[in-house]
């Protein structure tokens, strides 16, 4: 198994997750692995495609998964941006092509639809939303991320390797500590984001997944009998919000069709994942509240008194919940 990006976030979870699923693992990456579970670790920078051909013919993987792009477009000009996600993926999967490599997986993202970077909100013409969902970028990072995909049809027309290639559009991939800090811990009600901003909100269909369920999904996606190009959506199964998803539609996508949406149900249909590669998402955030704390209503409640406390009650006097 051959894992760019290797040193990232999600690359060093993927770097264990495989392993610990019985693969043999090489790791690239710009920089220096300094702590990885990979066998051998490559360095070098993947936009020069002589680096990448030359790696993926001595390494011969069996599959690649194809993390190293960049995260996101903050604090870069928007060309250096759409490079890094646009012909990396290209490299990789031109090499993956030359050396008979048959799997592939490269990370594409919600944004494909033209979500968080943005200035404009995002369209969205009915919910759950699904892979069928017309597709609206805009800004440097959801058209590179829109290009991945396009590139990945192309070399699944060819009909020769890569066999099998997967496009996965991940929303925000939270760590479990992180998915307590930004989720369990903050006022997830609209009226708190609101007020404070917050993670994974509106241009993000309020969506999220949990960084080993992210994992698990590029395990299934290697392993899973893929023809061609597929592109599946992967996130949890609620949604980022203490407010009902009903609620979320209504206020938030008033012009947009609402399917069958309720509870706290995510506003994306991952169902085709569940078809096509056989995974379902285990963790909600909400499982990471503590007893006391079930629910992130119960939060946002305590946090509204404790400042009616501060501002208005009797020195010394609890306010009860």
């Amino acid at each position: 198994m051959l894992v760019t990006g290797a040193n990232g976030g999600v690359g060093s979870a993927a770097v264990r997750g495989f392993v610990e699923a019985g693969y043999r693992v090489v790791g690239i990456d710009l920089d220096d692995a300094a702590d990885s579970a990979a066998a051998e670790h490559s360095t070098g920078d993947l936009l020069d495609p002589d680096f990448v051909d030359r790696t993926v013919a001595e390494v011969d993987p069996d599959a690649i998964v194809h993390l190293g792009t960049l995260p996101n477009p903050v604090g870069r000009p928007g060309h250096v941006t759409y490079r890094s996600n646009a012909m990396t993926t290209y490299h990789v999967l031109e090499a993956a092509a030359n050396h008979e490599v048959d799997d592939v997986v490269v990370t594409s993202s919600i944004n494909a639809m033209g979500a968080s970077f943005q200035a404009d909100p995002m369209e969205v013409e009915y919910l759950p939303v699904d892979e069928d969902h017309p597709l609206t970028p805009r800004d440097s990072y959801a058209l590179g991320k829109r290009t991945i995909e396009i590139q990945a049809d192309g070399f699944g027309r060819r009909g020769g390797p890569p066999e099998s290639i997967v496009s996965v559009r991940y929303p925000w991939v939270g760590s479990l500590p992180l998915l307590r800090e930004k989720l369990v811990e903050t006022d997830r009600t609209l009226e708190g984001i609101a007020r404070h901003g917050g993670y994974a909100t509106r241009n993000d269909l309020f969506a999220y997944i949990a960084r080993p369920d992210a994992v698990r999904l590029l395990i299934r996606a290697v392993e899973a009998d893929v023809e061609g190009h597929e592109t599946v959506f992967a996130a949890a199964a609620d949604s980022t919000m203490a407010t009902p998803s009903e609620t979320l539609a209504v206020e938030c996508y008033p012009d947009a069709d609402h399917g069958d949406v309720s509870g706290t149900d995510a506003l994306v249909d991952c169902s085709k994942a569940r078809r096509l590669l056989g995974w379902e998402p285990r963790i909600s955030w909400r499982d990471l509240a503590s007893d006391a704390n079930v629910a992130a209503e119960w939060q946002a409640a305590r946090q509204r008194r404790e400042r009616e406390r501060l501002v208005g009650t009797t020195p010394g006097r609890s306010t009860p919940f």
